[in-house]
Parts: structure tokens; C-alpha cells; sequence
């Protein structure tokens, strides 16, 4: 039996999400078709929102609603470092530490020939403009994902930024291999900030 078309293609949209299988899918479904009508229109009334209403900042890459975005905006912050992280989740899940007081640039993703990502596919070459504009900046902490990927976009990364006498330096392996940053607890983020090495 097949289902009525307007839950199939609730069914369907659930299914593009990441990490949501058939299964799961129809039960978020049948879960939506359950809820009140109020909660069901606030819900696709902050799912159209955010589309509409987010973009990513011109100067660092993160999502936000104003460009520029509130932390590029905020010139208390430490001008003289910078944080390379893989997604906005990530800015998120640093700021919550509230140790850091630097700037950030998102990346976007992370260099995967199996994938076919390559550095034209992520937000490198808006790090090395700002670089290259922002003399007051000496240093570059590299938070990439312990992943294969992540270690070897960091590894690109470096490479291309040592030649302009900025250090680099990568955050200390108190994230355990194959982790997310999203994942891992203010105590956790704050101990890799301050054992990140020079690569």
C-alpha cells in the first residue's frame, strides 16, 4: 500500500536531511501529522525563516542575519588571531567555552578528492584575502576536525599561509580522532586551544 501523496512527500523531504533513513523519516512523518496545528505552522514558518533570513558573512563565512556578522563586527575582539573552523556549528560550539576572544573563518567543508572537494570548493582563498589585507594578524589556529580530511585540509592550509610569516598552529589533540568539535565539552575545547602546537 502505498501512502497518500502529501505524506509521501513529507516522508521525502525528512529523507534529505543527513543521518535520516526511510525508517526514521516516517515516523518524523506521522509524528508531524500528530502535532497541533499551531506547532506545525510555527515549525515550517522557522524552517522558511532561516532560509530566507540567513546568509553567510562577507568577512569570515559564518551564518548570521547582518553582514557583517556579529563577532567580525565586535572590534573588542583579539584582532591578531584567527580560528579556521569546518562549519558555523563549530564557531558555536567554540564561543560557548567563552575563553577565546579572537575571530574565526569558516571553511565550508574540507578537502575530499573522494568526494571531489578540492580548494576551490571550500572558503580558502577568502582566508588568505583577509590575510593578506589584516596586517594585525600573527596567527592562524587551524580547528579542523581529527579526521583524514581535516588533518590534510590543515596540512594544505599551512602550507599555503607559512610563507607570509604568520604562525600556524593546530588545535591540540584533546578531541579524540574521528570526532566532531560540535560534539565536545567547553572544557574539552578550552584544554585543545591551549595546547594547539605549531604545524
Amino acid at each position: 500500500m502505498q501512502y497518500p501523496e502529501p505524506i509521501a512527500k513529507l516522508i521525502d523531504s525528512y529523507m534529505k536531511l543527513p543521518g535520516i533513513g526511510e525508517k526514521t523519516a516516517i515516523r518524523l512523518a506521522f509524528y508531524t501529522l500528530s502535532m497541533d496545528q499551531n506547532d506545525v505552522n510555527e515549525f515550517a514558518k522557522s524552517l522558511v525563516a532561516a532560509k530566507k533570513n540567513l546568509h553567510y558573512c562577507s568577512v569570515c563565512g559564518n551564518i548570521t542575519e547582518n553582514d557583517p556578522c556579529i563577532i567580525c563586527a565586535d572590534k573588542t575582539r583579539d584582532q591578531t588571531k584567527v580560528i579556521v573552523v569546518e562549519q558555523s556549528k563549530d564557531v558555536m560550539s567554540l564561543e560557548k567555552m567563552r575563553e577565546y576572544h579572537g575571530l574565526y573563518h569558516v571553511l565550508h567543508g574540507v578537502l575530499s578528492p573522494i568526494e571531489g572537494k578540492g580548494p576551490d570548493d571550500i572558503n580558502i582563498g577568502s582566508l588568505l584575502k583577509r590575510l593578506q589585507k589584516n596586517a594585525q594578524l600573527s596567527e592562524v589556529i587551524i580547528a579542523t576536525n581529527a579526521t583524514p580530511e581535516g588533518e590534510a585540509t590543515a596540512m594544505y592550509i599551512s602550507r599555503l599561509i607559512k610563507p607570509a610569516n604568520i604562525k600556524v598552529t593546530r588545535l591540540a589533540h584533546g578531541l579524540a580522532v574521528g570526532s566532531d568539535i560540535e560534539y565536545a565539552d567547553e572544557m574539552t575545547l578550552f584544554k585543545a586551544i591551549e595546547g594547539r602546537q605549531e604545524i
